[in-house]
C-alpha cells in the first residue's frame, strides 16, 4: 500500500489542516520507502542491546526479553547522539507567497516533519519563529510529548509584516549556549551580506548549520507572459513589468544570488540547500538525513 505521502504532492499534503499529522505522515511515508530508494543507507533503525541503566529512557526497554531471560536491556539506535537541534522558521510577509501552498505553509510542513525525525533518531529538537525579530520560540526536547509543543508553535506562525534575518539569528546566536545545529528554513529575502555575517556568528560558536533556501516554483522559474503588477508583500510597493522583457535578467540575478549564497556558505562550512515548493517532501528529509551524516 502506498503511503499518503506518496499519493499527494507537496501542495496537496500540505494545506491539510493539522501539521502534527501531516508531520508524521511525511516521515512514516520517507521511513517506508528508504528500502527502495537511493537513500537506504540511512539508518534511523534499531542497532543493537545494551544493558539497561537506571535513569535510561523507558520507551526503550525491552519488556520481552526481561520476560524471557530475567535480563534488562535498552534498544539502542544507529543515530543515538544527543544532538541539540534548532530549527528556525521565517515567516516574514513575503514567505505568505505561493501557489497552490505558500512558502510559509511548506516551511512549516518541513519543520515539523524534521522535527518529528529528529526526535524519532534521539535527537532534541526546538523551535524559533521570527520575521523581523523572534516571535516565539521553544527550547530542545526529545520527546514526542515535546513534539506537539513545537508542532503548535509551527503552525500558529502567520506571515508577518517586515523581515530581519540578522537580528533574529544574531539573538539565537548570543542566546543559545550549548553547541548544537541551527536548521534555517527561509526565503532569504533580506540583505544578504547580514545574513551571511549573522550564519558566521553561528559559526563562529561551533555550531553546525543547515539552510533550506525555500522559494516558489513561480519564483524560481518567472512564468510570466503579460504584463502584470508585481507587489513587494513587505513594503507594499508594485511596479507594472513586462515579464517577457525581464525574464532572462531575473533569472540571471536569481542564478547569482543562489550560486552567491551556495559558495560563501560552503566558504563556512554551512550545507545550503535550494529548495523548490514542488519538491516532494521526502527529499528534503533525505537532504538532511545525508548533511547530517556528514557532520557526525
Amino acid at each position: 500500500m502506498r503511503s499518503i505521502s506518496e499519493l499527494l504532492p507537496p501542495s496537496a499534503l500540505a494545506r491539510l489542516s493539522n501539521l502534527n499529522l501531516i508531520a508524521r505522515w511525511i516521515v512514516e511515508g520517507f521511513i517506508s520507502g528508504l528500502h527502495k530508494s537511493p537513500y537506504h543507507g540511512f539508518s534511523i533503525e534499531f542497532a543493537e542491546y545494551r544493558p539497561y541503566t537506571a535513569g535510561d529512557d523507558l520507551r526503550h526497554f525491552d519488556w520481552k526479553v526481561l520476560a524471557k531471560s530475567e535480563r534488562k536491556y535498552v534498544k539502542k539506535y544507529h543515530s543515538e547522539t544527543n544532538m541539540q537541534a534548532h530549527l528556525l522558521l521565517d515567516c516574514s510577509a513575503s514567505m505568505g507567497f505561493g501557489e497552490p501552498v505558500t512558502k510559509l505553509r511548506y516551511g512549516q510542513a518541513i519543520a515539523a516533519a524534521l522535527a518529528h525525525l529528529m526526535i524519532m533518531q534521539q535527537d532534541a529538537a526546538g523551535v524559533a519563529v521570527f520575521a523581523d525579530k523572534i516571535l516565539d520560540y521553544l527550547p530542545p526536547r526529545a520527546s514526542m510529548r515535546h513534539f506537539q509543543d513545537v508542532s503548535r508553535i509551527l503552525s500558529n506562525a502567520k506571515p508577518q509584516s517586515s523581515t530581519n534575518i540578522f537580528a533574529a539569528l544574531e539573538h539565537l546566536a548570543e542566546a543559545v549556549k550549548r553547541r548544537g545545529m541551527f536548521v534555517i528554513v527561509s526565503d532569504l529575502y533580506d540583505d544578504v551580506e547580514k545574513i551571511l555575517a549573522a550564519i558566521l556568528h553561528i559559526r563562529f560558536n561551533k555550531h553546525e548549520v543547515i539552510l533550506f533556501h525555500i522559494l516558489d516554483h513561480k519564483e524560481l522559474e518567472f512564468p510570466y507572459r503579460a504584463l502584470s503588477e508585481f507587489k513587494d508583500l513587505e513594503t507594499s510597493e508594485s511596479v507594472q513589468v513586462a515579464p517577457m522583457v525581464y525574464r532572462e535578467a531575473y533569472k540571471t540575478a536569481l542564478r547569482e544570488f543562489t550560486d552567491t549564497m551556495r559558495r560563501k556558505c560552503a566558504n563556512m562550512l554551512v550545507d545550503y540547500q535550494l529548495v523548490d515548493t514542488q519538491t516532494p517532501f521526502d527529499k528534503v528529509l533525505a537532504e538532511y538525513l545525508f548533511k547530517r551524516q556528514k557532520l557526525n
